[in-house]
């Protein structure tokens, strides 16, 4: 069931307004006629003209309003100067009542570069439906004065006009909720390595439980890869690395390791180099970004470790990497876990905390429950001192002084942590990054 409608008039002629009127009366007349009406909210996209008051636009096209009462309380007009800025304000009114299935009505010759809007700036969670505007006029200038390709795949110059202009009004958008913080490990030497674990904050992500600086893209969630590649040139810029060479593990909750410069695997959890100026990352929202170094040797790497990575070994299946692919000593490794749900919060069924039990009893708290707490983070440490890696190479949550620790429960900071725990499906995620300066 249509949840919303969105008109599209941006291209009509701003020298028609009697048109234009027209034609919205018209399209709302055959709105009227669908199915629960009475839940639907109506968007009228239109261009703002360089010059235009935005009221005004407004106004006149409101004055087509008349004998719509229904519809008024629940129709919106959205003026921009840009098909971008439009539909991505629209886009902010559909996540702020969480509706997915849009009806679109626009002119026949918008249909594909509609399209290509769409697929930049939403998901797989939407739905659109399409209908054609049927635009009525006895003036031959009543045109549409874009792109004309409809029925036909758009030219790339085309594409890449749109993907400009979709960008540019990203990068133009504040920061939200504060600016961009990094926290940075005291064990990881700065002169050879540049790293971090990134916060919630000083991002353009503006949905709840993703703002604001939400790094990772779904198809289930509601962040389309346009706002985190633009989060994500946020972090670059105040991190100091270049984001066009930015590898981030692609998760599959195993333990498999990529070597940068060789056959990328089709899923991996860990990834490692010994090349300088690239940034290596692993994402976060409780699972453990982990973070590998060696100065010796001069090469790093990075793992992504929920639980069923922990018990699979994904972390020392990383130094391992390390040691045979750059001759690293696992003495001189260095391991840094970030930000990820702590034993104070996170539970697992009793089937699954009997594994963490058969590494250390510790590791579980209420173990005859039917959930009991698991610590994730000491198995991990456990699981790095068998294979080899000095306890005081290791830094976690069982370090003494605070004012160094990283490590910080994510369910229990919702001002400074994403949680999908605590979240639930629609959760933004962080990330810890790592990489050898030139």
């Amino acid at each position: 069931m249509v949840e919303a409608v969105l008109v599209d008039l941006f291209s009509l002629p701003a020298n028609l307004q009697n048109n234009i009127q027209g034609l919205l009366h018209n399209t709302l007349e055959a709105i009227e006629k669908y199915p629960a009406i009475h839940a639907l909210c109506v968007y009228v996209m239109c261009c703002q003209r360089q010059g235009s008051e935005r009221k005004g636009e407004q106004e006149f096209l409101l004055a087509a309003l008349g004998g719509f009462q229904s519809l008024r309380r629940r129709l919106e007009v959205v003026c921009a100067q840009t098909t971008a800025a439009a539909l991505y304000t629209i886009k902010q009114r559909l996540d702020e009542k969480d509706q997915s299935i849009i009806k679109v009505i626009l002119p026949t010759l918008r249909k594909d570069l509609m399209k290509v809007y769409i697929d930049h700036l939403f998901t797989a969670v939407y739905q659109f439906e399409f209908e054609d505007l049927q635009v009525i006029s006895d003036s031959e200038s009543l045109q549409i004065s874009e792109y004309q390709h409809e029925g036909q795949i758009l030219p790339s110059q085309d594409v890449a006009l749109i993907q400009n202009e979709i960008q540019m009004y990203l990068e133009s958008l504040p920061s939200l909720k504060g600016e961009l913080t990094i926290l940075r490990s005291s064990l990881i030497p700065d002169d050879i390595f540049l790293h971090g674990f990134t916060t919630r904050t000083g991002g353009i992500s503006y949905i709840p439980t993703l703002s604001s600086c939400n790094l990772f893209s779904s198809s289930k969630r509601r962040d389309p890869q346009v706002v985190v590649k633009e989060n994500l040139r946020r972090l670059a810029n105040a991190a100091g690395f270049n984001p066009e060479a930015f590898h981030r593990v692609k998760v599959d909750h195993a333990n498999a390791v990529c070597i940068m410069g060789k056959t990328e695997p089709d899923n991996y959890d860990g990834i490692v180099t010994d090349q300088k100026g690239v940034t290596l990352a692993a994402p976060g929202a409780d699972c453990i970004p982990v973070l590998f170094a060696d100065p010796v040797r001069r090469a790093c790497g990075a793992a992504h470790s929920g639980w069923k990575g922990t018990l699979l070994g994904v972390s020392m299946a990383t130094v391992n990497a390390m040691v045979s692919e750059y001759g690293c000593n696992v003495k001189d490794i260095l391991v840094v876990l970030g930000p990820s749900v702590g034993p104070c919060c996170y539970k697992l069924p009793h089937e699954s905390a009997e594994e963490f039990h058969r590494i250390d009893p510790k590791c579980v708290r209420l173990f005859d429950s039917a959930s009991p707490y698991i610590d994730i983070r000491r198995a991990t440490r456990i699981l790095l001192e068998r294979g080899g890696i000095l306890p005081e190479n290791i830094q976690d949550d069982s370090i003494t002084d605070q004012n160094k620790n990283i490590t910080f429960c994510t369910a229990c900071h919702p001002d400074k942590f994403y949680s999908h725990f605590r979240d639930g499906s629609n959760f933004g995620t962080q990330i810890g990054f790592i990489s050898i300066k030139d």
